[in-house]
């Protein structure tokens, strides 16, 4: 087992697979109980998970998509308190597209998923963490405009930097709270969503992610910072 972590209760967002299933795994090595969302109906490997887990896992359903589900998942856990809120979402179009030849619908598609239903989460669900909590969402390093020099995944860049500039105007709102806020870039990691030629593991990235996240705790205001705890320029 890993140390264990001081964010000893997580409410994680979006861990059926990939990122989200690591750091589900990831904090129960390290002791926490989770309770972790999957859109679908379907058995996942987070249900594979959970007969492992012993107890500390718990599985709810809800898709960000869907404001009326969101509100229903926060009835379902409102006498309850978190260390950690986790939204991990996002999906991906074809790299090489570009505002010359997206679809209205596709890039709409990628704000509402990545941008706007992410802080519509956090609208929500964020005061069932504890005033002290953490309050995180997975962004990505394409996400900062500054470091933007080579183009490409031109939309894909654009939700995340949506969600960054939403996740700081969020921020700007709630500067007297003491809640810790991160914006999280994991790095180009190896999933169905960074494909077979990103850099990075699973194994590489999400246990320092995580390590990162627990580093910053009981620091409050908003911080963009990538999986080994640098700084990302906005």
């Amino acid at each position: 087992m890993s140390l264990a972590s001081e964010n000893t209760t997580v409410l994680l967002i979006g861990a059926s697979r990939g990122l989200g299933y690591a750091i589900a795994a990831e904090y129960l090595d390290r002791g926490s109980r989770v309770v972790a969302t999957v859109r679908g109906p379907g058995r996942t490997a987070l249900h594979e998970l959970q007969d492992s887990a012993g107890g500390r896992l718990e599985i709810e359903h809800v898709d960000i998509n869907d404001p009326e589900q969101v509100q229903s998942l926060r009835d379902r856990l409102v006498a309850r308190r978190f260390d950690l809120l986790f939204v991990n979402a996002g999906v991906a179009n074809r790299p090489e597209e570009t505002t010359a030849n997206v679809t209205t619908e596709e890039f709409t598609r990628l704000m509402v998923t990545n941008a706007l239903s992410p802080m519509r989460v956090i609208e929500t669900l964020g005061e069932l963490t504890h005033e002290s909590g953490t309050i995180a969402i997975m962004s990505s390093g394409q996400g900062s405009i500054a470091n933007n020099e080579r183009g490409g995944f031109e939309i894909y860049r654009a939700s995340k930097s949506a969600l960054n500039q939403l996740m700081r105007s969020y921020a700007a709102r709630h500067r007297d709270d003491g809640r810790t806020l991160l914006l999280l870039a994991p790095g180009w990691v190896k999933t169905d969503l960074g494909g077979p030629d990103a850099h990075l593991t699973i194994s590489e990235s999400i246990p320092n992610l995580v390590t990162t996240i627990d580093a910053q705790r009981g620091r409050s205001g908003l911080q963009y910072l990538d999986y080994q705890g640098q700084t990302v320029a906005w």
